[in-house]
């Protein structure tokens, strides 16, 4: 039976999501942070790790990415999942004043809080949440996370769909030891740094412009050694084993500072 690593408890977003791209034939294994899951995948104690890397209304996951930077796993997979927010609790919505969640998750139903005029208390995970207001047994006090959360817990769901964007996806990865194969409708994933001077980022991107490849994202984020200096993520169309896409890979490979391959993987689609 294949192990996933995932960071939360039980019912937490990424677990669903590794339900999803799976199947329910695997064994789950929570795990308190992003570096635990890797750690896990890395040391063998898990087969794979999903990691949620960016989602469409609060944008990057900032410690993901950096782990992607620091991590020997490559990317194999990746999957599109619907966050579905439920408020939960043990008391009636005119009741409730204070919500707990992951600060992400209180984010994404911002005007729902507003409008109920709740105080807000981060959590580090949604499924946990849902864990704290049942010790704390409070009418008055609820929390937001999915409906698996609400059921394994069996605290009751006060109101499904309070998120503000019903086009709420995060996208997760798919993280393992061994690489996968070309299947004809991939997705590569690139770190890389170029020399901070004008026209070095043009460089880069030119080269994918002058071969016709699709870019599907690109994100900065700090190199952490110099002050405003930066790495770029860069998402795009075709397999790194392709001839076309290891030609542009060597040319960039000259024009940066540094290049790392995170892997190429079958492309998902929203479903």
């Amino acid at each position: 039976m294949l192990r996933v690593s995932f960071q939360g408890e039980r019912g937490a977003y990424s677990e669903a999501a590794a339900f999803s791209f799976f199947g329910k034939k695997i064994k789950t294994v929570p795990l308190p942070t992003f570096a635990d899951i890797i750690e896990y995948t890395e040391n063998g104690k898990t087969d794979y790790t999903i990691l949620p890397v960016e989602n469409s209304l609060e944008g990057g996951v900032g410690e993901s990415h950096d782990l992607l930077y620091s991590t020997k796993l490559y990317a194999v997979g990746e999957t599109y999942f619907r966050i579905r927010h439920c408020l939960i609790g043990l008391g009636p919505l005119d009741k409730i004043d204070t919500v707990y969640s992951h600060p992400q998750a209180l984010g994404q139903c911002r005007k729902f809080i507003q409008k109920h005029h709740m105080k807000t208390v981060p959590a580090y995970d949604t499924a946990g949440s849902v864990q704290i207001i049942k010790g704390l047994n409070k009418k008055n006090i609820a929390c937001i996370a999915s409906k698996m959360a609400s059921e394994i817990y069996g605290v009751p769901v006060v109101k499904e769909g309070i998120e503000d964007n019903s086009n709420n996806y995060t996208r997760f990865l798919i993280l393992s030891k061994e690489k996968t194969k070309e299947t004809g409708k991939d997705k590569t994933s690139i770190i890389f740094s170029v020399k901070h001077e004008a026209g070095a980022l043009f460089c880069v991107i030119e080269k994918f412009h002058g071969h016709k490849i699709n870019l599907t994202k690109i994100e900065s984020r700090p190199t952490k050694n110099t002050p405003w200096e930066y790495n770029f993520y860069v998402d795009f169309e075709g397999h790194e084993k392709n001839s076309k896409i290891s030609e542009v890979l060597k040319k960039i490979r000259k024009e940066t500072l540094f290049l790392k391959i995170l892997g190429s993987y079958p492309s998902a689609e929203l479903s």
